[in-house]
């Protein structure tokens, strides 16, 4: 990798922070993830931990480029986004909603473990009742459904006017077959590819082989923001920017490829630092009228001791850049 500083530099000005979450997302109580700082500002590097090196080391990438190199020049100076309502029992959902200031679309995460289309059913109602008619509401399968279960559950869903549906399932054969059995059934919902693109070793395929109609990227998991907007490009599909569960760092280099699109009709899932109790940043990245400015924030050294990971957890990350590094070195 081209621009990659010394390792010493990069272990030196790491942070491994552990916050936890206000409610479980994806089965996360606490998020863990490490902040390094460079001569272009601050990068975050938090894959998941079941991650192996040869996945995380592009979010090592991205953290780089953050760190080191920088982002494009902005096209516009606000991205609207989306609440996130994760897998919450419908009762939940006006609080989850209340946290996300003047936001008009939400995103609410489906087909859960453990959890009945019923549930599912329940807690999009509830968003379109808390939200009004005129709202933008989309749900997210995160590739849990078989093409069967999601024509079921996209049906029953159609009534509440979806915007769209996030990776209703794993693969983009499955992607190809429910765009048919959608098309057949007279039921209008635009398929949206996530992990289809971000966990794919060819992310152009879904768009080659018309899987969807609009691309959810994530700057992280796609190496930084240059290749991800490279990825939108090549696609030339509507794009949508989402983030994992990120600190205002994380979603400072979202923000910034949302910005720097040539068109961007959707409103972005960039709001997550809402779902976590704390942050890192002095004024966090929170949506304010619906919408977050461009423009990186300035981190909180009384933070990073607040939240700092313990000793044995620092070493484990520790030597998970050290892994990555070694692996972006080779390439």
């Amino acid at each position: 990798m081209n621009d990659l500083p010394p390792l010493g530099a990069l272990l030196e000005s790491l942070h491994v922070v552990s916050i936890p979450m206000r409610v479980p997302f994806r089965g996360i109580e606490c998020r863990e993830m490490a902040l390094v700082e460079g001569p272009a500002g601050w990068g975050e590097f938090s894959p998941f931990l079941d991650y192996a090196p040869p996945e995380a080391s592009r979010w090592l990438a991205s953290a780089v480029e953050s760190a080191w190199v920088g982002w494009p020049a902005p096209l516009r100076d606000r991205i609207p986004v989306n609440a996130t309502v994760p897998a919450v029992g419908a009762d939940d959902v006006p609080g989850v909603l209340a946290r996300y200031d003047g936001c008009t679309t939400a995103k609410i995460k489906v087909a859960e473990a453990g959890q009945s289309l019923e549930d599912d059913v329940a807690r999009v109602s509830a968003v379109r009742a808390c939200l009004g008619p005129d709202a933008r509401i989309r749900v997210d399968a995160n590739g849990g459904w078989s093409v069967t279960e999601a024509l079921t559950a996209l049906g029953e869903l159609a009534a509440y006017g979806l915007e769209y549906a996030e990776q209703p399932c794993a693969t983009v054969e499955e992607l190809i077959e429910l765009r048919k059995s959608l098309s057949r059934n007279g039921i209008d919902i635009p398929i949206a590819a996530d992990e289809s693109i971000r966990k794919a070793e060819d992310p152009l395929r879904v768009a080659r082989l018309g899987a969807a109609d609009i691309i959810v990227v994530k700057v992280a998991p796609l190496g930084g923001v240059g290749p991800a907007l490279d990825i939108a490009a090549w696609c030339a599909l509507p794009t949508v920017v989402s983030s994992a569960i990120d600190t205002s760092v994380g979603i400072a280099a979202g923000v910034a490829l949302a910005a720097a699109l040539p068109a961007l009709d959707h409103a972005c899932g960039l709001g997550t630092v809402e779902l976590l109790a704390d942050d890192v940043a002095t004024h966090p990245l929170v949506p304010v009228d619906g919408a977050i400015a461009v423009g990186a924030p300035a981190v909180d050294p009384a933070a990073l001791a607040r939240l700092a990971a313990p000793p044995d957890r620092e070493q484990w990350w520790r030597e998970r850049v050290v892994a990555c590094y070694d692996l972006l070195a080779e390439r």
